[in-house]
């Protein structure tokens, strides 16, 4: 299942570019600012993360970067609300939210669809909701349109083809064992893992933790149809951290991540 903007960008790119960030980090200002920048550089997808104090999946660079957001005092709630701001500053390409369960649990199931029906979000992922728990809101996501972004790990093993024959939007493949955060090289099984999840997929591949550099994307693009960049880019965000709160520094900081993303993707 996909909604209109999902399924144009996943039908149109030949390879998905997908960013990751954090909203709030370094400011709720700035991740609109962030992600407009992404979209001018090619971003077919932005994933926007919700900062949580115990992230089950995230590396060290991620949760510094929750840890941020939080002192900012971003929730579930202002980070959906980001999302109209975006739209209302120029933002087409689809938004996908990323937050653990206990936010949406604390909100509520019904609540929080309807927020991000309402916020013109494209879908949700939840890393910590496991495929066999997440049937009753897949049906809910269903109900109203919007995807259950799935998630499939070398772990998986015998569930790869029910998750991913099951799967909505695109999946969401993670690359290697353990959190997030930049590898230096993927691990040796990825090739054939890829190629089990593709062969039983119905919708897009994409491939996510670790990948930080072209070479990289090179090697696995011929074996995904999508890449996902998280950590690489937040530790760029918080390395000019100083500059984009800098009014005067800003353009600059901006033009530099935009400059990051060509560097994997061109």
């Amino acid at each position: 299942m996909t909604n209109t903007r999902l399924e144009i960008a996943t039908s149109k790119a030949k390879q998905l570019f997908i960013p990751f960030i954090m909203a709030g980090d370094p400011s709720a200002e700035l991740t609109i600012e962030i992600a407009l920048t992404l979209q001018k550089a090619g971003a077919d997808i932005l994933e926007l993360g919700v900062p949580y104090s115990d992230p089950l999946a995230d590396g060290p660079v991620i949760q510094q970067a929750a840890l941020r957001a939080l002192e900012g005092k971003m929730n579930l709630e202002k980070a959906i609300q980001l999302v109209p701001l975006m739209r209302d500053r120029g933002l087409t390409i689809p938004v996908i939210i990323f937050t653990y369960y206990n936010p949406v649990l604390q909100l509520g199931e019904d609540k929080v669809l309807s927020m991000l029906n309402q916020n013109q979000i494209d879908g949700i992922l939840i890393p910590d909701l496991p495929f066999e728990e997440s049937r009753s809101l897949s049906d809910k996501c269903e109900q109203v349109g919007l995807p259950l972004i799935s998630l499939v790990a070398p772990t998986s093993k015998e569930r790869v083809q029910m998750i991913a024959n099951e799967a909505s939007g695109f999946l969401y493949c993670v690359s290697s064992l353990g959190v997030t955060g930049v590898r230096k090289e993927m691990d040796d099984g990825i090739y054939q893992f890829l190629g089990e999840v593709r062969k039983h997929s119905k919708v897009p591949v994409a491939v996510g933790f670790g990948i930080s550099n072209r070479e990289q994307v090179t090697l696995l693009s011929p074996h995904c149809d999508g890449i996902i960049v998280g950590s690489a880019l937040i530790k760029l965000i918080e390395t000019k951290k100083s500059e984009l709160l800098d009014s005067n520094q800003r353009e600059k900081a901006l033009s530099e991540i935009k400059t990051f993303v060509y560097s994997i993707i061109s």
